[in-house]
């Protein structure tokens, strides 16, 4: 029965990092497991609660430096950006008037929702822009006289 705790222990938290962004708490659930294997073997619940602490911290502190070493973005490590960071920083040109609360710009070929960044300047259709930030589908943009990123 104490294993099947851990077990459901062990997806709760690995639940609960889909919606973290810190690469923490499946560590957590990795002890879950290895617990949920010790109660398993029969061990008692000093032990278990031994092996989960053990194992959590063991993986937070050997892998997760790893995974944030290699989880580095693009422009850190001078790789191509892809993804949201290839979006944000890209160059565009307005197709439709571009405001506060609508507007659309071509970016690469593909069309995406935009909307200026301070919310009050004004971009009117073949306007180059600059992509400051992507929130969803819909990019933030600027006037495109920053300098290349």
């Amino acid at each position: 029965m104490e294993a099947v705790l851990w077990v459901v222990l062990a997806v709760v938290l690995a639940i609960a990092e889909a919606f973290t962004a810190t690469i923490l708490v499946i560590f957590f659930a990795a002890g879950a497991l290895a617990a949920a294997g010790a109660a398993a073997l029969g061990a008692g619940p000093v032990i278990q609660v031994i092996v989960f602490a053990a194992v959590s911290g063991l993986s937070v502190g050997a892998l997760r430096p790893i995974i944030m070493r290699h989880a580095r973005p693009a422009l850190e490590t001078g790789e191509r950006p892809f993804g949201i960071e290839a979006i944000e920083g890209s160059r565009g040109t307005v197709v439709e008037e571009v405001s506060a609360d609508h507007g659309m710009v071509k970016i690469d070929g593909e069309l995406w929702q935009a909307r200026s960044v301070d919310g009050q300047e004004v971009f009117l259709p073949g306007v180059h822009v600059r992509v400051v930030k992507l929130r969803g589908a819909t990019v933030q943009v600027w006037h495109d006289d920053l300098p290349d990123l």
